[in-house]
């Protein structure tokens, strides 16, 4: 049997879940952060130096941490079936797949998460997701514990959210708020109040339609309002913002009255 997935039982049951989004492409803080108690932790593709052999060391060091188990959800590069296979194929249960524009790419990736005759995901004999080849129930049993993340990134997606959130396989679906908010024309202004209001909207009508909203935002604040309308995967914190602003703070403070101000994230 595969590993269950309390990742997606708890969206299903509308749960809500914190996580932690890391793109510092380092197994040794994947397994530090995972001991913090979040519930979830993303690790990044798509805008970190990363890639699927890269991300198996991360995925064991995740596991490694036994206090508190907390679920890695990995974001590939691309919607694309060849990246989905090989990520499903070291052992990552959820992924977050970006720039989803419309019904017909989310089901282009629910084909690519399932084995035939229900999807196109092809089949590997020994991989590591089937404790490499060990659990002779994998390919029938896979299905029920894998959980798809899709980003919607842009207006014209927003526009698609109902028939994106009907196709059978989608579990949640993740605002990208800092590609909104260029889609938008106000690049790198996520909290601009016509940014803002888009996802107010859009965490409300995901909801309405079933499934589980996403937003990251390091602002605490803004947060807490996202999970009061009804997200339900919500990333708090940004290891590389953590450490830039930390880091900077620290020095800042030893530099004395010379020192420049640490800028904030945008987030």
């Amino acid at each position: 049997m595969p590993i269950q997935n309390d990742f997606k039982r708890a969206l299903a049951a509308g749960q809500p879940q914190i996580g932690m989004w890391s793109t510092l492409s380092s197994p040794l803080v994947a397994e530090l952060l995972a001991g913090s108690g979040f519930d979830w932790i993303l690790l990044d593709t798509e805008h970190a130096p990363n890639d699927v052999p890269l991300m198996v060391p991360h995925l064991q060091a995740v596991a490694a941490e036994q206090r508190h188990r907390t679920h890695p959800v990995v974001r590939p590069a691309w919607n694309d079936p060849v990246l989905i296979k090989r990520y499903l194929d070291i052992g990552a249960q959820t992924l977050l797949l970006p720039f989803v524009q419309t019904a017909d790419e989310a089901r282009a990736a629910v084909q690519g998460m399932r084995y035939a005759p229900h999807g196109t995901r092809g089949m590997g004999g020994s991989v590591r997701a089937s404790h490499f080849g060990r659990d002779a129930n994998y390919v029938r049993d896979a299905q029920q514990e894998l959980c798809l993340l899709v980003q919607v990134e842009t207006q014209e997606a927003l526009t698609q959210i109902e028939a994106i959130a009907a196709v059978d396989g989608v579990d949640g679906i993740f605002i990208g708020p800092s590609d909104l908010s260029a889609s938008m024309g106000f690049p790198g202004q996520p909290n601009h109040p016509e940014v803002r209001a888009a996802i107010d909207d859009a965490i409300r009508r995901i909801r309405a339609a079933g499934k589980a909203p996403g937003i990251l935002s390091v602002n605490e604040e803004r947060a807490r309002e996202c999970l009061a309308l009804g997200a339900l995967f919500v990333a708090v914190a940004l290891d590389m913002v953590l450490l830039r602003e930390a880091a900077d703070a620290c020095a800042a403070r030893f530099r004395g009255p010379q020192a420049n101000v640490v800028a904030r994230s945008s987030y």
